[in-house]
């Protein structure tokens, strides 16, 4: 096992092409050839949690937050990035991150607390547009159900919550071979007519490499002709934030306290109650603000997120209850979410959790 096989399953859940143009996920420390003996999920990188791995033999932290986000010109340890990065390289611990790639999927982070609350009816709250292209193609008739089927494995004909759609239209092909040419069909220096479907098929932008791959490896012609069409589609299986719906409409009060419990809350900085029963939930772990309208415009009762300045606190403007729970706290199962993708895959292999408290922020209740 590999650090690699590692990150290429982690890559294949979150692909690092959804992460926003800030961020730094992926390998920030480490080999992608070493050998892995064991993985430690945590939500940040510190110089705490490699010294934790070191003890418990892992070599791989895979962290939400990149330890690094900007160039480093120094590294002298005079801070908690550099003297994190100095622990890792010391000890040979490579680090990835996992970030706002892994906020951006369906299944990720936001679906991780959606699921903690109990939400039903799920759905990505700002979906991302451009994510999307069309494969067009030309196959010999004969051979349209092995090159389909090709594309499908690939990853190609997702459509929401359908797969292996496509869309074939049935023509004449005519091509001459020239000199030097080894056509699958035909005489070279003759032109010649075949029977050939137009595939049309769309596939996510972040998989039109191995996509590609796919329809040369199963084409059987020595030379396909295609073309990729950039689309306008919001793809609804990628994007921020999350919207569902509880169960059953709760108090306002009992739904805080719920808040509280679930996420073992010491305090809530929220707007305030409009004394109604809520069932319309919107969410998105660490800094949301910039979803407030979008949580608005979907008819949410609540918005659960984090690092909300005072004066967007106004912008609730009594049509809806803004719920601050802290960042850490907000992102406090990612780990968890880390771990059962690698469970999932790797069943028998080392993959632990950290027990460093790592939230730099600390409340003093009085007495």
């Amino acid at each position: 096992m590999t650090i690699r096989t590692i990150m290429n399953e982690l890559a294949s859940f979150a692909p690092l092409s959804l992460q926003e143009s800030y961020d730094n996920a992926g390998l920030i420390t480490g080999n992608p050839e070493w050998s892995c003996s064991g993985v430690l999920c945590s939500l940040d990188a510190t110089e705490e949690v490699i010294l934790e791995a070191v003890n418990k033999g892992c070599n791989l932290v895979v962290a939400h937050h990149p330890i690094v986000f900007r160039g480093l010109k120094k590294i002298t340890g005079k801070n908690y990035v550099e003297k994190t990065i100095i622990a890792a390289i010391k000890n040979d611990v490579a680090i990835y991150a996992c970030h706002t790639n892994l906020d951006n999927v369906a299944k990720g982070v936001n679906k991780k607390i959606a699921d903690k609350l109990g939400l039903i009816n799920t759905d990505i709250l700002l979906p991302k547009e451009s994510q999307l292209l069309q494969l067009n193609t030309y196959v010999p008739t004969p051979d349209l159900e092995t090159v389909r089927n090709a594309l499908f494995r690939a990853g190609a004909g997702t459509i929401g919550l359908y797969h292996e759609a496509s869309f074939g239209v049935e023509g004449i092909g005519t091509f001459k071979g020239m000199e030097g040419a080894n056509p699958v069909i035909g005489t070279v220096g003759e032109r010649s007519e075949v029977a050939e479907t137009k595939l049309e098929v769309l596939v996510p932008a972040y998989l039109k490499e191995q996509v590609y791959q796919a329809l040369i490896d199963s084409h059987p012609y020595e030379e396909v002709a295609y073309n990729w069409l950039n689309l306008q589609n919001f793809d609804t299986a990628i994007g921020s934030g999350m919207i569902g719906e509880l169960p059953e409409p709760m108090e306002e009060k009992v739904f805080l306290e719920q808040l509280m419990t679930t996420f073992s809350l010491q305090v809530i900085k929220h707007t305030p109650l409009l004394n109604q029963r809520v069932s319309r939930i919107a969410l998105c772990g660490g800094a949301g603000s910039f979803l407030l309208d979008h949580a608005l415009a979907a008819g949410a009762q609540f918005f659960i997120t984090s690092d909300m300045k005072y004066h967007e606190f106004f912008d609730a403007n009594q049509r809806m209850v803004i719920a601050d729970i802290g960042h850490w706290e907000s992102e406090q199962f990612t780990p968890e979410l880390i771990m059962d993708v690698l469970q999932s895959k790797f069943p028998t292999f080392a993959v632990l959790k950290s027990g460093a408290y790592t939230n730099p922020v600390r409340y003093f209740l009085g007495r």
